[in-house]
């Protein structure tokens, strides 16, 4: 086993959306994306009043790539020009293929916004390779019930595995490229080895407390840039919360403006002018 040194950390910065706690770690000053690895939002955590007005992602296109989004605490509410629809809750996710396009809508549900209570979303961007960015597009909402807990280092860490396999699990995701997420608790005293084969990007991200790995010391709120090796170890001398995932990288050109990832300047027109022409759909 070669365990994967961190040779860079990345500071999430501070960007709130409106009334938002919104913090982002990728892309930075930095670090462009992690193929591939695009974008992470980190929203909250916070707590929304009653009568508060939600969330403010209303009606947006998408093109050529996946939005993955972890609802650790709250609700979210989703709909898109496919078709899909769900409410997701805590602890559950909702995993998009944008591909070819669609426009979605990702709000608070009318009780949410009545009652109140606390919140905290993260969303992933990965990207698809160029054969697959005009791939129709998917939507699959998972509930907490639905994704498999794993007990780890003697019961002190729960892997929520919802891509790929670890100790003879498989994630009920099943990615179009070779992708594997999770997001992992740990108590006090956890130690652990996760995989992380030879050739993969490494994406791990600290969502609350510290955590030791590679050598070095990973504060609340940052992403761990990694370098070669076969597995990655953590460790943790408080209660923490990591994103952890790997993927191939595709080693192609990234163009992105707004809403769209595409590999050339001519595929970003075309998706802008497909939009405002209402092919990619409308809610």
């Amino acid at each position: 086993m070669r365990l994967r040194p961190v040779f860079r950390r990345h500071a999430a910065l501070r960007d709130d959306i409106g009334d938002l706690v919104t913090r982002r770690p990728v892309p930075g000053p930095a670090l462009r994306h992690l193929d591939p690895f695009l974008f992470l939002n980190h929203h909250g955590p916070q707590v929304y009043p009653p009568g508060n007005r939600g969330l403010p992602f209303g009606p947006h296109p998408h093109r050529g790539f996946e939005t993955v989004t972890f609802i650790l605490s709250g609700e979210l509410a989703h709909r898109d020009s496919g078709g899909h629809e769900s409410i997701i809750r805590a602890g559950g996710v909702q995993w998009m293929t944008a591909g070819r396009g669609l426009v979605h809508a990702e709000l608070s549900p009318q009780a949410f916004k009545e009652k109140g209570g606390p919140l905290e979303i993260l969303q992933l961007w990965v990207n698809l390779p160029a054969r697959l960015k005009m791939t129709d597009p998917a939507y699959v909402g998972l509930e907490a019930a639905d994704i498999p807990q794993i007990a780890v280092a003697d019961g002190k860490a729960a892997i929520h595995l919802v891509a790929g396999a670890m100790s003879g699990v498989k994630g009920p995701v099943q990615p179009l490229t070779d992708i594997a997420l999770m997001w992992i608790t740990l108590q006090p005293s956890a130690r652990l080895d996760l995989p992380a084969p030879e050739g993969k990007t490494i994406f791990l991200y600290v969502v609350d407390g510290s955590v030791r790995s590679g050598g070095s010391d990973l504060p609340e709120h940052h992403l761990a840039e990694m370098g070669d090796g076969d597995a990655v170890r953590i460790e943790a001398d408080e209660k923490a919360t990591i994103l952890f995932g790997h993927g191939t990288p595709f080693d192609e050109p990234i163009v992105a403006h707004g809403p769209f990832v595409m590999n050339r300047p001519e595929e970003i027109r075309q998706a802008i002018e497909d939009y405002q022409q209402g092919r990619l759909g409308a809610l």
